[in-house]
């Protein structure tokens, strides 16, 4: 059975994110088809798709390598994502269906619950499904799409610590979830772009950069 090319790119992504690959490594059509038992034309495939995401950069004489992001890069990448969150969150509140509505008040009744109780460990992948939750619950393909390459690239280039706080900052989601409720708009975007400020200053980078770091306060960040 033919693999398709988006599954082999997902597994190429995956392994880029986790540090499989490391920034500048080289990715070749014969090892990465070997590695997951397809021919290359869906791992030439998924390459080209990969180039576009800005995973991979093609170099003369060395082909297909994992993309090396400068420090600004990464730091832009931050920025973009915490504005684009508040207007997800504004089309939430005006398309939401109960469907998504009941989903996102599961996620911070539980989330707030493993607050109380200091389990840490569950609230990373909560505060995850949260997000990609409220993007979903925009009704915006396009900005769903857009979101969701943002999260993998932030995932890979960035370590996230835990919050300092994590019962007051479910306290924030379940803010969040009400005017989404409410269908208030403006209040959902204003609280998201609160929300989104004070986790980017918990993003520190993890991949190498061929620039120094970037101050994360600065900017708005």
């Amino acid at each position: 059975m033919r693999i398709p090319a988006h599954a082999v790119c997902t597994a190429i992504r995956d392994d880029i994110v986790s540090g499989v690959f490391g920034p500048g490594g080289r990715l070749t059509e014969e090892l990465l088809a070997r590695r997951y038992g397809v021919s290359r034309v869906p791992v030439r495939e998924a390459l080209r798709t990969l180039e576009s995401e800005g995973f991979v950069t093609t170099r003369r004489h060395a082909g297909a390598c994992v993309a090396e992001p400068t420090a600004q890069e990464a730091a832009d990448l931050l920025e973009v994502r915490t504005l684009l969150e508040p207007l997800a969150a504004a089309r939430a509140a005006r398309r939401r269906s109960e469907a998504h509505l009941k989903v996102l008040r599961g996620l911070v009744r539980l989330g707030q619950e493993r607050a109380r109780r200091g389990q840490g460990e569950d609230l990373r992948a909560l505060g995850g499904w949260f997000h990609e939750t409220l993007t979903q619950a925009s009704d915006s393909p396009g900005l769903i799409a857009l979101l969701t390459q943002m999260r993998h690239k932030v995932a890979w280039m960035y370590a996230v610590d835990a919050p300092v706080r994590p019962v007051e900052s479910w306290a924030e989601h379940g803010a969040i979830v009400d005017a989404v409720a409410r269908g208030d708009a403006e209040r959902a975007r204003a609280l998201t772009a609160a929300h989104a400020e004070r986790a980017a200053g918990a993003h520190r980078l993890r991949v190498r950069t061929s620039q120094p770091a970037v101050n994360m306060a600065s900017g708005g960040l």
